[in-house]
């Protein structure tokens, strides 16, 4: 009767004990759902201001070419808050980041997975480490005195402006990218390896023929990742990207980004007016980006799944 009694006491302990857990997890999950839920909301309400309380047309402001929201058009009698060149700006920094960063990344996992796997993690692990953790504004000082320097001194102008950015940016995407292609790689069941090898063909043609387009949902997840930080990334770019508000011509020329001006400006604006509601609509912008990036990340993991 003891052991029985004893028995049902631990019973009852381990069912309390799992009651509590499974509050403790729920209440977790409901406190990040609604803080995601509240930031949506204020977030946008705040961005659809403009639209709705100082009468912007939607149009004119992802599609105008002149951002000044404080100066007034002695043309139109509206003052200019056109985002279309920051858009641009950001899409254009970001894309050519991605561009550049994947190559290096897809060799570099390829050497430390399929071709010096000891040595090559022992290496390069961290290597990529060390990269992830280098504070932003570090990368931007760096931007500032070596990256702008050699750009003006190769192509003339400032240096300030879209490629300045672009290199800054290729190197903050780079061990992102390049950790998630490596896990991507080592995802890949070994008897794809094996089979390739088994009817004749050489490692370089599985690697390229077979471990490469199995991997290829992952590969593209990672780039869609490191863009999604890329379009995100403020300090770093606003020091060398010279923060200029117009259309950018040339890869020299100097542009602005979303994060960059929001940086500068919701500072020095007072909440309520045009000039900060207009700030909210880039932010609400940055916001839905970055949804569109996880909802593109999470369509290509379910394509992609291994059966």
């Amino acid at each position: 009767m003891d052991l029985i009694t004893e028995k049902i006491k631990k019973t009852s302990l381990s069912t309390k004990q799992d009651r509590f857990g499974k509050f403790i997890s729920a209440l977790a999950l409901l406190l990040i759902t609604l803080v995601v839920i509240l930031i949506f909301g204020f977030v946008i309400t705040r961005g659809l201001a403009t639209f709705t309380t100082n009468k912007i047309s939607v149009s004119k402001f992802l599609f105008g070419t002149n951002w000044n929201p404080s100066v007034v058009d002695p043309k139109t009698g509206q003052p200019g808050i056109g985002a279309l060149p920051l858009i641009t700006g950001s899409l254009a920094v970001t894309v050519l980041a991605a561009l550049i960063a994947t190559p290096f990344a897809i060799g570099t996992a390829v050497f430390m997975t399929e071709v010096a796997k000891k040595r090559g993690a022992r290496i390069m692990q961290p290597v990529i480490e060390l990269l992830v953790g280098i504070p932003s504004v570090v990368y931007g000082v760096i931007g500032l005195a070596v990256v702008v320097p050699a750009v003006r001194s190769v192509f003339g102008g400032t240096g300030l402006g879209v490629l300045s950015g672009t290199i800054v940016l290729f190197v903050m995407i780079l061990p992102t990218i390049t950790s998630m292609t490596v896990d991507s790689l080592k995802g890949v069941p070994q008897h794809y390896r094996e089979s390739a090898l088994a009817i004749g063909a050489t490692r370089w043609q599985m690697i390229y023929k077979v471990i490469l387009r199995a991997a290829t949902p992952g590969i593209l997840t990672a780039v869609v990742f490191g863009m999604a930080r890329a379009f995100g990334e403020a300090l770093a770019v606003q020091m060398v990207i010279g923060n200029a508000a117009k259309m950018p011509v040339s890869l020299t020329s100097p542009a602005a980004t979303l994060t960059s001006v929001l940086t500068m400006g919701i500072g020095n604006t007072v909440m309520g007016t045009l000039q900060n509601n207009v700030l909210w609509s880039l932010a609400m912008i940055l916001l839905l980006m970055s949804l569109v990036f996880n909802l593109l990340i999470r369509w290509i993991g379910r394509k992609g799944e291994l059966k």
